[in-house]
């Protein structure tokens, strides 16, 4: 990262340009610091204007950034296969994510039209980027033309871990259907599991293995929700542009490749228990009619009012891929919880436990980001050069882990995370027949101390 001399100027470029602002639309009267939900309300809130109120529209977005201590000290300084908050001792600017948006109806008896774009800068952002055509085919180890949607749009070869993802763009409709069929239509984040990319929508500031290995981020094509009754709602949809199954797909490679994204969600009466069941099915790619699945179980239950339960169980395959062998069935599968209980308003704490099973060592790299960042000539920009990370090594393994942590928001538009993580794994290295060691400093478990906030403006 380029280091910048202090400017008088500069520093009053935001400023101005935030007056600016306010003055054209006729911002609302700003908050203090303890009323306000978002930062933009202690400036005047332009989202309250007349001009963006008569339109639908909505701007604003997020900041998220922590630092992880790794009691293993890591030599190269990565969490092992952690991904998100994977450097030790570094502090990271995981997420700085701002959007435009035009909502549309939920119910009603006309048409309405919309969308959102979302642009992330931030070392989160290789994690959300549509790479979902790898550099190597996944059933043949050839090289693939990657998209250029959202790669590398910094230039890999003086960023090893900032860059910019823009993981939605997309347009929406309400058609007074029935009671209301919602559609979208371009590039939009997964519905399916619990946890999700953007860091205000999740309890921890790391993440479990299921969402990191086991689901798809983003998708692109279409999708429809539909709200059946008080009790039970679908979705469904055709996604494109990838060469992982429908994973990941972005706008200019692989768009012969379509698979079929669906789901149903159940609510009781008293809206205390809800159960949602999601998943995609295709073929892996343009070339390749092996089949590429997955599916997601999540059962949300408030056992009080305070006291909040998730349960999720996810199973996903894919036929006929490369790992250190050719033409294998992979699968993998497991188990996580969270459990957390509402301390005070503006404090809750919570713990996760998570089995994950990579039957076949196909999905799980360590360290993510090397993986991640590999090119087509096989070297990834990650690494400086200095490593490489076991992907699809065929290190079949089960991984564990629990973090406990806090959430404690001592203004509405700030959210503090400390939590504690310990890991270890079970599985065998193919390569030596001995323990597989994926963490740092080739260890079987590792304990990680993180501490993020996150701020909305």
């Amino acid at each position: 990262m380029k280091n910048y001399p202090s400017n008088s100027r500069f520093k009053l470029k935001p400023l101005a340009l935030g007056i600016a602002l306010v003055s054209v639309f006729g911002a609302a009267q700003a908050k203090s610091l303890t009323e306000a939900d978002t930062l933009l309300e202690t400036v005047g809130d332009p989202n309250e204007s007349k001009f963006m109120k008569d339109n639908g529209l909505k701007i604003g977005g997020w900041a998220n950034a922590g630092i992880t201590y790794n009691a293993a000290s890591p030599d190269n300084n990565f969490n092992g296969p952690v991904t998100f908050a994977d450097r030790s001792g570094e502090f990271q600017l995981n997420q700085l994510n701002l959007f435009a948006q035009r909502a549309v109806a939920a119910e009603g008896d006309a048409w309405d039209f919309g969308g959102r774009v979302d642009a992330m800068f931030g070392t989160d952002a290789i994690f959300t980027q549509a790479y979902g055509v790898p550099a190597f085919d996944v059933n043949t180890g050839q090289p693939l033309n990657r998209s250029h949607w959202d790669l590398n749009m910094l230039g890999s070869n003086d960023n090893r871990f900032y860059d910019i993802a823009l993981p939605q763009a997309y347009a929406e409709i309400y058609a007074p259907i029935g009671n209301g069929l919602n559609i979208k239509a371009g590039h939009f984040y997964t519905p399916i599991g619990y946890e999700t990319v953007p860091a205000p929508d999740n309890f921890f500031y790391t993440h479990a293995y299921t969402m990191q290995y086991g689901e798809p981020f983003t998708h692109t094509g279409v999708m429809g929700n539909y709200t059946v009754d008080n009790n039970w709602a679908v979705m469904g949809g055709a996604i494109t542009g990838s060469a992982t199954g429908g994973w990941d797909g972005g706008w200019d490679k692989q768009l012969g490749n379509w698979a079929g994204l669906a789901g149903t969600t159940w609510t009781s009466d008293d809206k205390n228990t809800s159960a949602n069941v999601s998943g995609t099915y295709g073929g892996t790619s343009e070339h390749s009619s092996q089949s590429w699945g997955m599916y997601s179980l999540v059962v949300k239950h408030n056992i009080t009012e305070k006291t909040h339960l998730v349960v999720q169980h996810d199973h996903g395959y894919a036929n006929g891929v490369l790992t250190s062998v050719p033409n294998v069935d992979a699968e993998w599968y497991g188990v996580n919880t969270h459990l957390t209980y509402d301390i005070k308003d503006n404090l809750t704490a919570g713990v996760r436990g998570e089995w994950f099973r990579d039957q076949n060592g196909f999905r799980v790299c360590s360290p993510g980001r090397v993986g991640a960042a590999t090119n087509g000539a096989g070297s990834s920009f990650a690494a400086a050069g200095n490593f490489t990370a076991n992907c699809n090594a065929g290190n079949g393994a089960s991984y564990y882990g629990i973090t406990a942590g806090v959430n404690w928001k001592p203004m509405k538009w700030l959210n503090i995370r400390p939590n504690v993580r310990y890991d270890w794994v079970d599985g065998t290295d193919v390569a030596t027949g001995g323990q597989y060691r994926p963490f740092g400093n080739a260890k079987q478990d590792q304990f990680l101390f993180s501490t993020d906030f996150a701020v909305s403006f």
